[in-house]
């Protein structure tokens, strides 16, 4: 891309990894200079919390917001209803008014520490597509919106086309979400003047919708941004650790375990997600990504504080640095490792090591937990662990118990 952006935001886009396409480039920069500009992200309510697979778009609201825009955040709690089939294999599973309810309260958590929220024209503004979307006369919708939409453009888009040419069913209902977040962007820029919608890569197609749909129905100029889709240089997606899910919310996702997930970067992945995840100088960022040999770990160091400071505060990376270094370096029990808690009913028959490792978050299975003990793997106060039959009742939690996954994942085992 040789377009060489003028707005502070496109700038920090391009400088800093953000960017796999734009609806246009040189109009939406023009935009940005000349005023505010409302943009948005939709997230759909699908667990209690975001995982850091949202990290990358919750970071360009930050960013829009720093350089003068107005970060909207759309909650799904319509289209979390139908489910985004977007290069997915099988329909999600549909969820009820109360579960979607209760996951946007969880979510709205991950937000207030990366953007400000408030009455000002800049303010972050929260909305949920409920509000519209529940409202909908069905022959009305489709006589108003739906005409707009050509069958024969929608299967040519990658997200549907390549459901079907795994010839992998898609109902009607996934069908729909597509046009669902067209409208989405088309009120939005009614109601709030949205010029700007932004999303990861797979989202391209139902952006493009929607800004089409804007033009054809009120003559609107709106754009699309969208980001690249996160994989980490071994090629796993963004958002994984070895124990399931990296949540943004601590009590799904400790703020230690949460510093943990950026220590352990690779290598390769540094200088990359300094850029896209805290906000040091981009020179710095490269400086410190191009360290080699034991000098990287300082700059893992560095990345783990940035980004566990955004989302948890500076005492907490600070809390969750030292027990590393205590753990890790002298060998003892950190304060602020996870910790699992065992009732005295629970242990009259002893609790199992694999059910131990499961529970603690260091294996996502016993199956996970059984083949990491067979790999020798698996230590209980630093000592090797052989057996999965394993059991421990009270008289082995007089102290707390440390359990280890590989060489650096940790928890305590306490006795409540």
């Amino acid at each position: 891309m040789n377009y060489h952006p003028k707005s502070d935001f496109m700038r920090v886009m391009f400088e800093r990894g953000f960017v796999a396409d734009c609806t246009d480039y040189q109009t939406l920069d023009e935009a940005l200079l000349k005023g505010v500009v409302p943009g948005y992200i939709g997230f759909d309510a699908t667990a209690t919390s975001l995982h850091v697979g949202s990290l990358i778009q919750i970071m360009m609201l930050r960013w829009l917001q720093k350089s003068g825009g107005k970060p909207i955040v759309l909650m799904g709690g319509g289209t979390t209803k139908i489910g985004d089939p977007s290069f997915r294999a099988e329909e999600r599973p549909l969820l009820t008014d109360a579960q979607i309810n209760s996951n946007i309260e969880g979510i709205k958590r991950a937000f207030s520490p990366y953007v400000r929220f408030g009455e000002g024209a800049t303010d972050a503004v929260m909305v949920n597509n409920a509000e519209w979307l529940d409202k909908l006369n069905y022959i009305g919708f489709l006589r108003d919106i739906g005409r707009h939409f050509s069958v024969n453009r929608m299967l040519s888009f990658e997200s549907v086309k390549s459901r079907l040419d795994r010839e992998q069913s898609l109902s009607f209902l996934e069908f729909n979400y597509m046009i669902l977040q067209a409208y989405d962007f088309l009120e939005l820029h009614r109601r709030y003047g949205c010029l700007l919608q932004m999303g990861g890569s797979d989202q391209w197609g139902n952006i493009v919708n929607g800004v089409d749909l804007t033009r054809r129905v009120i003559d609107g100029e709106v754009f699309g941004l969208t980001s690249p889709l996160l994989t980490t240089s071994d090629g796993k997606k963004m958002g994984k650790s070895q124990s399931g899910a990296v949540w943004l919310n601590g009590d799904m996702f400790s703020p230690y375990e949460f510093w943990q997930f950026w220590r352990n970067t690779t290598d390769a992945d540094v200088g990359r997600f300094l850029k896209l995840y805290t906000e040091l100088p981009v020179a710095e960022c490269d400086r410190l990504g191009a360290l080699g040999g034991s000098e990287i770990n300082g700059a893992k160091i560095v990345l783990a504080n940035a980004v566990t400071t955004l989302l948890h505060g500076a005492e907490a990376a600070a809390a969750a640095e030292a027990t590393a270094r205590e753990v890790f370096e002298k060998g003892g029990i950190g304060d602020d490792l996870p910790t699992v808690t065992l009732e005295a009913g629970e242990l009259a028959e002893g609790v199992g090591i694999v059910q131990l490792f499961v529970r603690a978050g260091l294996a996502a299975s016993g199956k996970d937990a059984k083949r990491l003990i067979a790999e020798g793997g698996a230590k209980v106060n630093d000592e090797i662990v052989t057996d999965t039959g394993l059991r421990y009742g009270a008289s082995h939690l007089v102290e707390p118990m440390k359990l280890t996954a590989g060489k650096k994942r940790h928890a305590l085992v306490v006795l409540g």
